[in-house]
């Protein structure tokens, strides 16, 4: 995610770099290029110019600190005003004032009403039910209710959504479902028929104690009055706690617009912003903020059920200047591995004993956690590396499907696979003997990293991982070998390259 943000806000900061005072000159050169950056990335015209002349207002005449470079103190001054852009002074003055910065405020009894709204398309009924899983993960017991009567199989796919949370997402929590399909009708004439279900699911939730009902209305477009009077009317019905608009973060400037507009019918409480992940240009993110004046709350980061995260500003402005986004890393990995389970697995490594077991478990956290690509955009100084490396997913796949081939002595023990058990494997696999080489390659790389990082504080595991070239560590944690901490010629193209070129030899 933001890319192409990131790559220009690189070069226009750069070029600070080597002068000892931050002058207005040198800072109106590097602004020019940056406000050309949030144009192209599509954010709001009047948002770029009030950003840059922040920016300016601020750097100008300040006195480069000692040990300090001119680039360095100019980032700082960039990340603040991004973190400011983005929300995130509301949120250190509510910290302040001693008030929660969650994004759901939660009452008691319950219900704690959520109502979402969106345009047709948005990803509305999917956010439903991400969210609920991101409640769920809490403790929370959650309701949704099917109120879009006008898409056809509206309210099949929220039920298939409520039990899919149920099944595969761990949590305390628990997921329930209501839906009345007999009031569907076709399109334009079941208007104003969802005012009712969703008073009856409030009825129902309260008998059942639940603790978050999440009404899902249809999507609608703002000049719709119709549609538009039908979430007044559940607004005045219902009374929700929060209204949320769901919006394509991809449609940029359009996705602001609409927020606008929604928010001058209906009084929004916050933004949630979907297809985050594949938002190179950042536009939405950027703008809504200012020109609505309401909160990001949740933004969709993947396809999965639970690819929904709180939307912290100090981080996303982390992300935007090549900084990473270590804590959110952190987050991930502790949702996904307890501490036992940590200690064992960096015992094991130490002692060098990591098994073919192992390996196979720390593949498939790393999967549940999001791409290869996502979590090294995370560390520091990685993110630019990765604008043109295609990482190959379904690598996991093929290593998955090689150990699984595996006998329980040969995943224990991997000194015991010879030229016979890596064919049998091989074979077992649908892979290549090479294939299996590579894997058992990889697996001894991995070893040997953790037993030479197991010594490093915080610190030195962090400036290690930074030096690492990303395409070869993804090859080697996909047990596609490597040299991690090469140039890239121990990336898996490079690896094939050279096997070509020996072919061509020997011709």
């Amino acid at each position: 995610m933001f890319g192409n943000l990131s790559d220009k806000f690189e070069s226009a900061l750069r070029k600070l770099s080597g002068q000892s005072k931050i002058s207005e000159a040198n800072v109106r050169d590097s602004m020019e290029e940056v406000r050309e950056a949030l144009l192209e990335a599509d954010v709001h015209y009047e948002v770029a110019e009030k950003f840059c002349e922040r920016v300016l207002e601020q750097a100008v005449g300040v006195e480069v600190l000692e040990a300090v470079r001119p680039g360095e103190q100019m980032i700082k001054i960039v990340h603040d005003e991004l973190v400011r852009l983005l929300g995130g002074d509301e949120v250190a003055e509510d910290e302040q004032a001693g008030l929660s910065d969650a994004p759901i405020l939660f009452v008691s009894p319950g219900p704690t009403v959520v109502m979402m709204a969106g345009l047709q398309g948005s990803g509305k009924t999917t956010t439903c039910g991400k969210l609920a899983a991101n409640l769920k993960k809490q403790g929370k017991s959650v309701m949704l209710c099917a109120a879009d009567l006008q898409r056809p199989a509206a309210v099949k796919q929220l039920e298939v959504l409520a039990n899919q949370v149920n099944d595969t997402v761990e949590g305390p929590g628990a997921v329930s479902f209501h839906g009345e399909p007999d009031k569907c009708k076709e399109y334009g004439q079941a208007v104003g028929v969802a005012v009712d279900v969703c008073r009856n699911a409030l009825k129902k939730a309260r008998t059942e104690n639940i603790d978050v009902l999440i009404l899902d209305t249809a999507g609608r477009l703002h000049i719709n009055d119709d549609l538009m009077g039908e979430l007044r009317k559940v607004n005045h019905a219902v009374q929700p706690h929060h209204i949320f608009l769901v919006l394509d973060a991809m449609t940029g400037q359009d996705a602001v617009n609409s927020a606008k507009a929604f928010n001058d019918q209906l009084e929004l409480d916050g933004v949630v912003l979907t297809k985050f992940d594949s938002d190179t240009r950042g536009g939405a993110a950027l703008s809504v903020r200012q020109v609505t004046g309401k909160p990001i709350k949740f933004i969709g980061v993947g396809e999965q059920i639970d690819a929904l995260e709180a939307f912290h500003p100090r981080r996303i402005a982390g992300r935007i200047l090549g900084m990473g986004d270590v804590v959110s890393l952190v987050e991930k990995a502790q949702a996904e591995v307890s501490e036992e389970e940590a200690m064992r697995v960096q015992e094991k490594l130490a002692a060098g004993k990591l098994t073919m077991d192992d390996f196979l478990k720390q593949l498939r956290t790393i999967r549940r956690m999001g791409s290869m690509k996502s979590l090294l955009g995370m560390l520091p100084g990685v993110g630019g590396q990765l604008k043109d490396l295609d990482m190959d997913e379904s690598q996991i796949d093929r290593t998955e499907a090689m150990i699984n081939s595996m006998t329980v002595k040969e995943r224990t023990d991997i000194e015991v696979l010879d030229n016979s058990r890596r064919r049998r494997i091989s074979k077992g696999s649908g892979t290549h003997q090479q294939d299996v080489s590579q894997l058992v390659k990889g697996f001894n790389m991995v070893s040997q990293l953790g037993q030479a990082m197991s010594g490093m504080g915080m610190m030195g595991k962090m400036k290690a991982m930074q030096q690492m070239n990303p395409a070869a560590m993804q090859a080697a944690m996909a047990g596609g070998g490597g040299n991690p901490f090469g140039k890239g010629k121990g990336s898996t193209k490079a690896q094939q390259n050279k096997t070509k070129y020996k072919k061509r030899k020997r011709k």
